[in-house]
């Protein structure tokens, strides 16, 4: 044994001398001005994901030690706890204002330590790291990811359900440069499929998982032992607990995937597919006692169908049968392929470790704190967004009911000075700068989200993308009114007069800025949330965006030389380099920028278009046209790259190509008069000279300036030209 322990050890130090590897732990110490404050180190995730797939924590900034009059509160968790898909405006932030609001006289600082895509395995080391970190309060709100996370069953990031005790060796040996050395070697063994960029939900389509596989049980074990070591951990550190249940979209949310009982005989599965086609029927023309009836029967075959239960919960709902339908919404969950939410086993594993942890945990059940909230006692999309992730009205309920608790563990001296009644939501969203310009990045964001599987092959996604288009229309109405950015602009400045050192205050002061025009203004907050934030490459890629927007190349190219160092896998980052190098006619080093970000991002379809840009400005028009067909394939309603195609296959005489790409783009963005203009010329090209005319008119009804489009107007007969469309 001796001599390969020499040999690993030697190894070790060569590795080590030469640089290899990376820091494993959660947290980095770094020095601002004269203080020492935590940040989190970007590398913390490869330890469990491939480096195309890395994920990571919202940028953290807390004092390396805690003032003595500080209250610190530690939020752990995955998606849902982060605040996804906005975690400035998370629960958690909201659970600030209010603490901060009610106990005017105490300082509190929360520090979110919650990672999308994560899971139990992932923040046992999390967990370990904050209890040195003189927390005197954990909120875990965790579940939902335990299939699909990091050695789930469902997973797309590596092994599948091994035993928690392989896991721990797995991640021991991964301290080491040897084991990541090791590990980074079985990865390249493994091929591309290991190292796909990152797709999101629909990354697992292919990773269905039925009700009955044993995998699952495994999943079950081993949550069971990482949730009973994160509470030691936390009560070793002297910390009080809330261990929360996880609260899910049951109402609105049909399984993402079912997977029908392989034994049946054909007969029987004849007869399951009538009963239950006859069941969607009879529910989609409203007769819900039919309905009911048809998936009672067909249930009798194959009980475990998770479409089957939801459709039959949804009539129950309708018949006003709230517990019956309870039942079947939560079987629905429970069976889904696709378990991208805490099942019902989960949260009963969740409900016993609070048990056994004793008096210092307290046991919260977040689904059914807010399910008091819905007449029926269910959750859907009153809460949510999609299927975990809360809307701003879930966010504020879940932080209130949190508040509750954390008011009753505040120590006595604290909770002898609350002030007045607890904030209004309204308040909170003043406090935290939530003006309509980010909700409607918000919903964007969520928009675009629900148009991807598995969401958009929900039987219901057409109406729920629809209620949330209504929103957002609803939205820019508001944002249209001639007071409304004065009042938004008031609303920040009055934010950040209260708490000018909150860099998520400025960037989000930021973004409202961005889309509001003011790019100087919104440049110098950014670069004030990199004064705050300096680990933050968010906010550096951002600032360097800006910089761009005004010609500023070589500050630009400073801050996002910044981003990159702080996050070397920071795929937009480079192609904003390679944009400022474009900018500057750099045309080849544009294009290194670009291949980087091919490299760590293969699938993103920016990196093409990118591309595309750049041997265009090369003159290499054949690789330019394959690279933007590249990218409205991996996004055929990429507009801008449809245009740019378009261009380059003019270039070439290809005309009735280039026709149909601009088409595709006026279809996509209507009011942009390049495309109308640009689809013209390709008409009088091809002599449609009566609908080149229409298109030519559009142009100038958008740019009424624009000479061009009056010059080839003018080519066209006035016989033609005058014609009423």
């Amino acid at each position: 044994m001796i001599v390969p322990l020499l040999i690993i050890g030697g190894l070790e130090v060569v590795l080590r001398l030469a640089g290899y590897g990376y820091r494993t732990s959660f947290f980095e110490r770094i020095r601002i001005g004269q203080q020492e404050f935590l940040v989190n180190n970007e590398n913390f995730s490869l330890r469990f994901f491939p480096p195309q797939l890395m994920r990571w924590a919202s940028p953290i900034r807390m004092d390396a030690s805690k003032p003595a009059d500080t209250y610190r509160i530690f939020i752990l968790g995955e998606s849902a706890a982060q605040g996804d898909p906005e975690p400035a405006y998370g629960a958690w932030r909201y659970l600030e204002m209010l603490l901060r609001e009610r106990f005017p006289g105490q300082r509190f600082e929360l520090v979110n330590v919650a990672v999308t895509a994560i899971n139990s395995h992932v923040i046992v080391p999390i967990a370990r790291e904050c209890a040195h970190l003189q927390g005197d309060l954990w909120i875990i709100y965790m579940g939902h990811n335990e299939m699909v996370g990091p050695f789930g069953a469902a997973t797309v990031f590596g092994r599948q359900a091994p035993p928690w005790w392989f896991v721990r060796m797995d991640l021991a040996a991964q301290q080491t440069r040897v084991g990541q050395w090791i590990t980074a070697l079985a990865r390249q063994r493994q091929g591309p499929s290991a190292g796909s960029s990152w797709g999101g939900m629909q990354m697992f389509l292919g990773n269905q998982l039925a009700p009955d596989d044993p995998r699952r049980e495994m999943v079950y074990r081993n949550f069971q032992r990482n949730l009973d070591d994160i509470l030691k951990a936390g009560l070793d550190s002297g910390a009080k607990i809330i261990l929360n249940t996880g609260a899910v979209n049951l109402t609105d949310c049909p399984p993402f995937a079912s997977l029908s009982n392989s034994n049946l005989l054909a007969r029987e599965r004849t007869t399951y597919e009538k009963l239950y086609a006859d069941g969607c029927r009879a529910e989609e023309l409203g007769r819900f006692a039919e309905a009911a009836q048809h998936f009672e029967e067909a249930a009798k075959l194959d009980p475990k169908m998770a479409d089957l239960q939801f459709r039959w919960g949804d009539c129950l709902l309708h018949m006003t049968n709230s517990a019956a339908a309870r039942e079947h919404f939560q079987r629905a969950c429970d069976y889904d392929a696709l378990p991208f939410r805490a099942d019902s086993r989960i949260n009963n594993l969740i409900r016993q470790a609070g048990r056994r942890a004793g008096l210092s945990v307290v046991s919260f059940d977040a689904a059914a704190a807010l399910q008091t909230n819905d007449p029926a006692g269910l959750c859907g999309q009153e809460t949510f967004y999609e299927h975990v992730h809360f809307n701003s009205d879930g966010n504020y309920r879940l932080a209130r009911a949190w508040a509750g608790e954390v008011e009753q563990l505040l120590p006595e001296a604290v909770r002898n000075r609350a002030a007045g009644n607890w904030a209004s939501q309204e308040t909170c969203e003043r406090r935290l700068g939530l003006t309509d310009w980010n909700r409607s990045l918000i919903m964007n964001s969520v928009i675009q989200r629900m148009g991807q599987p598995p969401l958009n092959s929900q039987f219901n996604n057409a109406a729920r993308l629809h209620a949330l288009d209504s929103q957002l229309k609803e939205l820019r109405l508001r944002m249209g009114a001639v007071a409304a950015r004065t009042n938004a602009r008031e609303i920040y400045m009055e934010a950040l007069n209260r708490r000018p050192d909150d860099y998520i205050l400025h960037e989000n002061f930021a973004q409202f800025l961005r889309l509001t025009g003011d790019i100087k203004q919104a440049t110098a907050e950014w670069r004030r949330a990199c004064q705050l934030s300096p680990r933050n490459p968010f906010a550096f890629c951002q600032a360097g965006r800006m910089l761009e927007q005004q010609g500023q190349w070589a500050e630009a190219r400073t801050a996002l030389s910044q981003a990159v160092a702080l996050h070397p896998r920071y795929v937009e980052a480079w192609l904003e380099l390679g944009c400022v190098d474009l900018a500057e006619g750099k045309f080849e080093p544009a294009l290194e920028m670009d291949e980087r970000a091919r490299q760590l991002q293969p699938n993103e379809p920016r990196v093409y278009f990118e591309r595309g840009r750049a041997f265009s400005l090369l003159q290499r028009s054949p690789e330019s046209i394959e690279s933007f067909r590249h990218a409205v394939a991996l996004k055929p309603d990429y507009w801008e790259a449809h245009y740019a195609l378009g261009g380059q296959l003019a270039l070439h005489d290809k005309t009735g190509e280039a026709k149909s790409e601009f088409e595709h783009a006026i279809r996509l963005q209507p009011d942009f008069a390049p495309a109308h203009l640009n689809l013209g010329v390709a008409l009088i090209k091809l002599g449609q000279l009566d609908e080149a005319s229409r298109q030519l008119q559009e142009t100038l009804r958008l740019e009424p300036a624009n000479r061009f489009a009056s010059q080839y107007l003018n080519q066209i007969p006035a016989s033609i030209r005058n014609r009423k469309p």
